[in-house]
């Protein structure tokens, strides 16, 4: 299930874009998969089907879903879209940004670590069938 914050930095579409894609890489949307209906999706969200429109929209050039004329959209294998030195790149870059958000909230090096580490093993445990 998807979570809107209001409260959130991130836009509303990138919460759903975000959403969704936690969702498959998590193994809970499968390959083959039909994703709601714009109008579905929005309905369930409580937001705007424009919204929604621009997240399924940024999800088809992520090349995490496609598009099947006249049935909806739905979920592909996963694709590497970026080279290895992009990847290195977005990675020191969410790296960065959240040492930002997280440097004076007083936790120290193990903690950290030891927080990363569990949610990344959480993660594993619910792509393994």
């Amino acid at each position: 299930m998807i979570q809107i914050v209001t409260g959130d930095a991130r836009p509303i579409f990138k919460q759903i874009v975000d959403g969704i894609r936690m969702q498959v890489m998590t193994g809970e949307l499968k390959v083959g998969d039909k994703l709601p209906s714009v109008r579905g999706l929005s309905m369930q969200l409580v937001v705007n089907t424009n919204t929604v429109a621009k997240a399924y929209s940024e999800l088809l050039s992520l090349g995490l879903v496609e598009s099947r004329k006249g049935l909806g959209l739905f979920v592909i294998e996963p694709k590497q879209v970026f080279s290895d030195t992009e990847r290195d790149s977005r990675l020191q870059q969410a790296i960065d940004t959240f040492i930002n958000e997280i440097i004076g909230l007083g936790f120290d090096h193990d903690e950290i670590s030891n927080m990363i580490n569990d949610k990344l093993s959480k993660l594993k445990g619910k792509k393994e069938p």
